[in-house]
């Protein structure tokens, strides 16, 4: 069994005392493949280092997180375009909008999820879209630029089935269904059941957002394991099987041999 946890910061200093111990779990439970968003200029160094120690299992994407969107977003993205110019990366990430905390720079985050969306295209590579509270703005900037080139993964995804239906219908993108999914309140559970697996992959958000009975305590990727079974109940099939398809989604949307 085959698993791939599409979202994961393990390169914060939650990790730092261990990483090791995190990263053994994971193999042993199958978790063959790792994606690591970047969060700003200031993650770029511990992003580097935890992938190049781990390449066998930890992957790179690159770009600009929107709670980091602030006065000085050119300089920022000018920091990040230097590393896609000249690194190797699995995508643009986490780029998109998030009005949960604060709306002051609306009008910024906008324009930097907008030049982000086309380095990938130019580049060819997915993108990986954090909408918090911002399904509305996330929906008029990917109306005006989907196209075949525009593909990625709508992270962290916590919306209603038609807003799943939203997304599906742009032809190139995936859900990430992570610890929401195993909240008893949450609803989520009741979108998933209505979902084709086709449409799905596997996160984490570590250390963020805990599945069930982790929630409130720092998040990991061997918890993967929770959202998979999950999932394979909600779907009533095996976690070799959720494990097989999620797999296979991932890979097709950065382009790698599962």
């Amino acid at each position: 069994m085959q698993l791939t946890d599409t979202h994961a910061h393990l390169y914060l200093p939650e990790f730092q005392e261990d990483l090791e111990t995190v990263l053994a779990k994971s193999r042993n439970l199958g978790i063959r493949y790792i994606f690591m968003p970047n969060i700003d200029s200031s993650t770029i160094g511990s992003l580097a280092k935890v992938c190049t120690d781990h390449s066998d299992v930890c992957f790179p994407l690159m770009g600009l997180h929107p709670c980091s969107v602030k006065e000085d977003f050119e300089k920022e993205l000018e920091l990040i375009k230097a590393q896609l110019d000249q690194g190797t990366y699995y995508g643009v990430g986490e780029i998109g909008i998030d009005l949960y905390w604060d709306k002051t720079f609306l009008p910024q985050q906008e324009k930097v999820f907008r030049r982000q969306i086309q380095w990938a295209k130019d580049m060819g590579l997915p993108i990986i879209i954090h909408a918090r509270n911002s399904f509305d703005e996330i929906f008029h900037i990917v109306d005006e630029l989907n196209d075949e080139s525009l593909g990625g993964i709508f992270h962290c995804f916590s919306g209603s089935l038609e807003q799943a239906k939203k997304i599906i219908e742009y032809g190139g993108f995936k859900l990430g269904i992570g610890g929401v999914v195993t909240f008893k309140n949450a609803g989520l559970d009741k979108v998933v059941e209505q979902l084709d697996l086709g449409h799905l992959v596997l996160e984490t958000d570590s250390p963020y957002l805990a599945p069930a009975p982790f929630r409130g305590k720092r998040n990991e990727t061997p918890y993967l394991i929770h959202i998979a079974e999950r999932i394979a109940q909600l779907k009533n099939t095996s976690i070799e099987q959720v494990a097989a398809i999620t797999t296979a989604n991932a890979a097709e949307i950065f382009n790698f041999e599962a």
